[in-house]
């Protein structure tokens, strides 16, 4: 079955018009010295959702690259913060603020190093854990009462290997390779979340 399959039953039909009812955003670094990074996982799902979509996320507002779709029946504002990952919470804040969003329907997809590459878990809110950018966004947006899909990424080898050049190295050709599976559940799950079907979505997928 092909990586997009999934998203045949996904509407690839664009708003017109229509104001976003929910915010998907992607964690990750700007820049190509970045690109295809452990740390960037978050915004390797949202650019394979936004292919399936038939969208490109190449609009420039809220200091975010984004792109409006519709999952569902749902209208959705696809986000990935050019903030760097320490400050994602203002470019969301700031979306949220102009389309009036409830931090309830923020989804956020971003990396885990507790979980193995190609495994996926789904929360309907939570504490940072640690992870710098959910840091930003509880700080910025308002608590901890948003969904959010954390992809896997493994942990560090050892101890003593430096968590920032863990999560800053780039993913092995096996481990890529697992991710085709992770980002199709993911965008399967994500227009569960959006429909206000969390539940369905975790028990599916965690």
């Amino acid at each position: 079955m092909s990586i997009w399959d999934i998203f045949d039953r996904i509407s690839t039909s664009k708003p017109q018009g229509a104001k976003p009812e929910f915010i998907i955003a992607g964690l990750g670094n700007p820049g190509i010295d970045y690109e295809r990074t452990r740390h960037n996982a978050g915004f390797m799902a949202i650019d394979a959702l936004a292919e399936g979509l038939g969208v490109e996320i190449n609009t420039y507002k809220f200091k975010a690259k984004t792109a409006s779709a519709k999952l569902g029946e749902v209208s959705c504002l696809l986000m990935k913060p050019e903030t760097f990952m320490n400050r994602s919470g203002e470019a969301i804040s700031q979306a949220m603020a102009f389309y009036k969003i409830p931090i309830e329907n923020v989804l956020v997809i971003f990396d885990d190093i507790s979980l193995e590459p190609g495994k996926m878990r789904i929360r309907r809110k939570g504490s940072s854990g640690g992870h710098n950018g959910l840091k930003s966004i509880i700080e910025e947006c308002g608590g901890e009462d948003f969904p959010r899909i954390k992809i896997g990424v493994g942990a560090k080898p050892r101890p003593d290997y430096d968590l920032a050049d863990w999560v800053l190295g780039k993913f092995s050709d096996e481990d890529r390779k697992k991710l085709d599976e992770v980002f199709r559940n993911a965008a399967a799950a994500a227009e569960l979340i959006v429909a206000g079907k969390t539940g369905e979505a975790m028990n599916k997928f965690n």
